[in-house]
């Protein structure tokens, strides 16, 4: 059996060519035409922050101008839980609990009730800011929300304009709740990563 001497200069040109063979699909891959790397900076992002807001959401069902519009009814009249409706939102955000105190944006969304065991709401929603530097900008809030329990949180999964690439999770308090109407001005603590 004839015995193979490689020289190390063979040695490095075979490594090479299996280090180059062994990467080329994952970097062919990242820049495969749909897809590259690209330096954040070229987007005009800096260093990364996290910002505290506290706003009162002002959800209202009742009166002449209604911010929260039930679009779809339960399926049955049965569930204790209104499991099953639907309700589209564009609630005021303010800074202060009382609806008279200053809008700094609004809520736009959907609310429907998820669950059949206790009052559950999956939210989905876009906080449009109105005032100051944020004007323009949205945080997008998806999460559950137990109404009855004292505190709950929900995911900040995105945002637009000074929150593009947010992450981070809100603080959910109930302020006051009306249990005739069934309008609800809700403590929202928003702490949020963004650029």
């Amino acid at each position: 059996m004839a015995r193979l001497l490689l020289s190390p200069f063979s040695h490095f040109i075979t490594l090479s060519l299996f280090i180059f063979y062994a990467l080329t699909p994952a970097a062919a891959g990242e820049n495969s035409g749909f897809v590259r790397r690209i330096d954040r900076r070229l987007l005009g992002l800096k260093r990364e922050k996290l910002s505290h807001f506290r706003l009162y959401w002002h959800d209202i069902l009742s009166g002449p101008n209604p911010t929260a519009v039930r679009v779809v009814q339960p399926p049955s009249n049965t569930s204790t839980t209104f499991f099953g409706f639907i309700a589209m939102i564009d609630d005021p955000l303010t800074i202060g609990p009382a609806l008279s105190s200053k809008l700094v944006g609004r809520a736009q969304g959907l609310y429907t009730s998820a669950s059949q065991q206790g009052v559950g709401l999956l939210m989905v929603m876009n906080f449009a800011f109105l005032e100051g530097k944020y004007n323009g900008s949205t945080i997008t809030v998806l999460g559950r929300n137990m109404v009855f329990s004292k505190l709950r949180e929900m995911s900040v999964i995105g945002g637009t304009g000074l929150f593009r690439f947010a992450r981070g999770y809100v603080e959910v308090r109930t302020h006051k709740f009306n249990l005739t109407t069934g309008d609800a001005v809700v403590e929202y603590n928003i702490y949020v990563m963004h650029y």
